[in-house]
Formats: structure tokens, sequence, C-alpha cells
């Protein structure tokens, strides 16, 4: 199939007028989708994307100026060209105002159009590339992890300030959080990034292999030694090893760790002789290794010995301002320019407690992709267990922007009381017991919100 050159959106209310368009635009190679008013076009946006729309100024109902602000709203990347046969300079300074990328006045050569819509999609095209860069602009070898919040601009100054050092460094945080990143991050600006980067995950290996990964073994060593075999320790020399999940580290073997550590010798299993290396050791836990220490399952020596320098990765929902930029990241992932979420929807993801972080992000977008055949995928198209969080339950954070308090007690007071005829089939004294106000009280209320329904009774 032929790759379109973009997608557009035309709308006018003269119909030879949308056929002319319709016609010339696909012949120019362009997608072509029309309306015939100010109306159809709205409800069109609510579930495709455009790259362009090119508008008439006078239509009955919704004119071209509110089909703009509409756009501008919901859709701001997309570029909006207005057309009209009764162009004023006032009405040109307005559209232009209100982001409009040109204006035509109605009649009009090809020729123009040609090149207004060739502009038109270069600037769209120019805007997207700039939202990326905007996104990517931290040091180098940062570009992988993603956060425009105070705690991540914190983050990446402890990253780059730790790199230059050849200590040990420990990573703590939720899983889900990225220690992983933040570990090759640190590696990627330290003076060892031109040696090898060695990880293992520590949970993931059963213990009695977990010492022959870590150390190596001579042949003969055990059953299954055909060979001599390196161990980690000796591919990251003058290089990084990275220990993930080190809460996991079985007790016997951490004496063995702490000897590398502290004096860079070893020796492999079935080996006579002490090897040496330097390497750098950089580990991260989702525990609490001071409570396992308390325990007795972790060797105190080697945390301190560990935790030389320490960085605390936050929590998703610690930094609720980055959800809109990691979702814009994920959905250009697993869907390209085809999807976006509705603003509901990015709020109701912000208002979730992530308890899986950013790895629970990820999947749950690449699912809702994959599911949604939708170009705007909706709230009701989000999973369950985002949808069910209520008022309640979730934990209250107020976002740095603000909120409108008084908006937000409105509606869920109507919620409520809406919720309450339901489940009473519509029964006013009954619904008012159920959320305890007196009988007046939630007349009142019904009355303030404009909640009139015929199936409403006294009873």
């Amino acid at each position: 199939m032929k790759k379109t050159k973009g997608k557009i959106l035309v709308v006018d209310d003269e119909r030879s007028m949308r056929e002319i368009l319709e016609i010339f635009l696909k012949s120019e190679g362009y997608s072509v989708l029309v309306a015939n008013n100010g109306e159809s076009a709205m409800e069109i946006l609510k579930h495709d994307l455009f790259d362009l729309i090119i508008t008439d100024m006078k239509m009955p109902k919704v004119g071209g100026l509110e089909l703009l602000k509409n756009v501008k709203e919901i859709s701001p990347d997309t570029v909006v060209v207005i057309f009209t046969a009764f162009g004023t300079t006032e009405s040109a300074v307005e559209a232009m105002k209100l982001g409009a990328f040109d204006y035509i006045t109605k009649p009009f050569q090809m020729d123009d159009i040609r090149l207004v819509v060739k502009n038109a999609l270069e600037k769209q095209k120019l805007q997207q590339d700039v939202s990326i860069l905007k996104g990517q602009l931290k040091p180098p070898s940062l570009e992988n992890i993603l956060g425009r919040s105070p705690s991540m601009l914190e983050l990446f100054s402890i990253i780059s300030k730790i790199a230059e050092s050849n200590a040990n460094v420990l990573i703590t945080g939720e899983s889900g959080t990225g220690k992983e990143l933040v570990a090759k991050a640190v590696y990627g600006l330290s003076p060892r990034k031109d040696r090898h980067f060695v990880a293992i995950n520590c949970a993931a290996i059963p213990e009695g292999l977990l010492e022959s990964e870590l150390f190596g073994y001579m042949k003969g060593a055990f059953t299954g030694a055909a060979a001599n075999k390196q161990g980690l320790f000796e591919l990251a020399n003058e290089g990084t090893l990275f220990l993930d999940e080190i809460g996991e580290m079985p007790f016997s073997l951490q004496a063995k760790l702490l000897r590398v550590i502290e004096d860079g010798t070893f020796r492999r299993l079935g080996g006579i002789s002490d090897l040496k290396v330097d390497v750098r050791v950089i580990s991260a836990t989702n525990k609490d290794i001071k409570a396992l220490i308390e325990k007795g399952q972790f060797r105190e020596d080697l945390y301190f010995r560990l935790n030389v320098l320490s960085v605390r990765i936050p929590a998703l929902r610690e930094r609720g301002d980055d959800i809109p930029l990691l979702i814009a990241h994920f959905l250009k992932k697993f869907a390209g320019d085809k999807k976006k979420f509705s603003p509901e929807a990015v709020e109701m993801f912000k208002n979730y407690q992530w308890k899986g972080n950013v790895r629970e992000l990820e999947n749950i977008i690449e699912r809702v992709v994959l599911l949604c055949d939708r170009a705007v995928i909706g709230v009701e198209n989000l999973p369950e267990e985002i949808r069910s969080v209520s008022a309640s339950t979730k934990e209250i954070a107020v976002p740095r922007g603000g909120i409108d308090f008084e908006k937000i007690i409105e509606e869920m007071e109507k919620a409520y009381l809406l919720k309450a005829l339901e489940q009473t089939n519509g029964g006013k004294t009954e619904a008012a017991k159920l959320l305890n106000l007196t009988f007046r009280s939630f007349r009142h209320k019904l009355k303030k919100y404009g909640i009139e329904k015929k199936t409403i009774t006294e009873n």
C-alpha cells in the first residue's frame, strides 16, 4: 500500500467545494476525509486523528473559529487552515491569534492550496520533532530515562555527580521504577563507559548456579563442568558489574562477594589460585536491606561496602507530572502516530496508584493499544482496575499546576446523587437516606445540578 503524505479533514457546508478539495488533495497523495459542517467535524475529531484541518469560516451553528478553538483544545498538534469568501482583516487577525496556520480568501487557485498544505504539514512535522527533542534534552546516556518532574531532575543531577566516581553504588526503588536504566546511565557517564557493562539478576538464578555465574569454575569442579569458564567478575574486569535484586543474594555467598569487593580477589570454583580484578559494582534492590540485616538475612559489612553511594528512584505515584510524557513515549512505541489518549483517560492514568510503576504503565498501554480499534482511546477503553479507582481508596495528591476544587466537589456530589437514584430505581426518599441527607436537602441538590428524571419518585 502506498504511504500517504498526511491525513487531512476538509470541513465546508458547500458540497461542490468539499468535492473539489477532496479530489485535488487525494490526487496530491493525501488521505482525505470530509465533513459537511462544524458539528460533524467535532464528532469526527472525537474518534480520529488528523495532521491538518481545512475549514470554511462561515458555517451554520459551529463556524470555523469555534471549530479552531476546539481543535486546539483536543488536538493541539493538528494544524488548521481557514478559508472564506468573506475575508476581513479583523477575522484574519482573530483566526491567527486563535492558532490558525494560515487564512485563505475565496476564490483561490489550486496552486495556492498546494503550497499552503505543503507548508502546513511541514510545520506539523516540525512541531512533533521539537516535542520529541524536548524530552531528550538531558546529558548523554540519560536519554532512556524519561522525566521532567522535580524529583526526576534531582535524580538526573545525582546520577551525573556520582558517575565520575569509582565508588560502588546502591540503587533503591520499587519494582518497575527502572533501576537497570539508572545503572546503565551511571555506567554510561563514568570513566569506565568504554569497558564492559555486565548485568545479572540475583533473584533469577538458582543459588547453586549463582556462585559459578559470578566467579566462574574450573573443569571438573562439579558434574557437568566440562571446561573452564570465566565468571562475570572476570568479564567485567576494568568495567562495571550490575547486581540486580541484591537483596535476594543467598547469605552463604555474601562473604565471598564481600571479599572481592574489599580487595578485588576471588577464586573460581575448583580453583587453587586467586584472581584479581578491578570492578565497579552497582547493585539494586526493591527490598529494605536494613530490615534484612536486623533479621540476620543480609551482612551489615557487605551493605556498607555496596552502599558507598546511594540513589533512590522515586515511585511513579510520586512523579505524576511525568505520566503524560511517559504515556506519549509508550504510545509512540506501540502505536506510532495512529492513536492518542483522551484528556480524561490521561487524567485517570495520573490518578491511579501504579504499584508496578513504569513497567506496569508500559504493559497497560501496550494492552490497551492492541485491544482498542479507535484512534482516540477514551476512559471506557481503560482496564477495569484503573476505571474503578475511587476517591475513597486512592491517595489524594494535588498537582503543582493546581486544581479546580469546586468543580471536583460538584462532580463528586452529582455522581453520588445519580448513583443513589440508580440504586433506588429513582426513589428520592430512599436515595436521600442512602446519602444520609434530609429529603429537603437532597431535593435542593437535585435542583442545583439539574437532575430531573421521569423515573424519579417521591417514594
